[in-house]
């Protein structure tokens, strides 16, 4: 019973926090969602703190699982679609740690650190897919076009929801519209098979 009513403040932390915002939710208010007192959250909550905390860990395995270095097979254009998908679904679902990044960063000196790693990761796993691509003949980049690539992918991927939120202020993440985006940075350099078939996995998500 006490792991069940963990794992549902947790639940009800994340929907809040997404909604709202981190900064304007309160423990009262989770538990009051919740319907249960205060302190049967804070016993095992003991501050609002160790609920980010939680969540991280929760959103950062889900990361680490997917930023695994590519296997030896050289990636297909859907491959890397596909991966990205599972990325930004990641990032959609925890997605007031994205919103709210610099503010937490600052107040959660451990959470700086370990977001900044996940960044490091995203960056190594970008150039792992960007070689492979090169390797395979489907992309004609040079290592210093790559290199700024990489560093473009991974700037799109971290602040695209802001950006999407701010012009789509109702809306749901759309993981497709993000994918679309950052395979932009990638399509001029393709050749012309792996563009069209970029196109056609653009439309079929669509």
């Amino acid at each position: 019973m006490a792991r069940n009513t963990r794992e549902r403040i947790l639940a009800m932390a994340l929907v809040l926090f997404n909604e709202d915002g981190e900064p304007h939710v309160t423990t009262n208010r989770i538990a009051d969602e919740l319907e249960i007192s205060p302190g049967n959250l804070h016993y095992h909550f003991r501050t609002k703190g160790d609920l980010i905390e939680a969540l991280f860990a929760a959103y950062e395995g889900r990361m680490l699982s997917l930023l695994t270095t590519p296997d030896e097979r050289n990636p297909e254009i859907e491959d890397i679609w596909l991966f990205l998908h599972l990325v930004f679904e990641t990032i959609g679902e925890f997605r007031f740690f994205y919103r709210d990044l610099s503010d937490l960063c600052s107040r959660f000196r451990g959470l700086h650190q370990r977001f900044r790693g996940i960044l490091r990761l995203s960056m190594d796993t970008a150039r792992a897919l960007l070689d492979g691509l090169a390797d395979a003949g489907h992309l004609d980049a040079d290592e210093e076009t790559r290199d700024a690539m990489v560093r473009n992918l991974v700037l799109v991927s971290t602040f695209w929801l802001a950006f999407d939120q701010v012009l789509e202020r109702d809306g749901e993440p759309r993981p497709d519209r993000a994918v679309t985006q950052v395979m932009s940075i990638v399509s001029p350099c393709l050749d012309e098979e792996s563009r069209i078939q970029m196109q056609a996995l653009a439309a079929a998500y669509r």
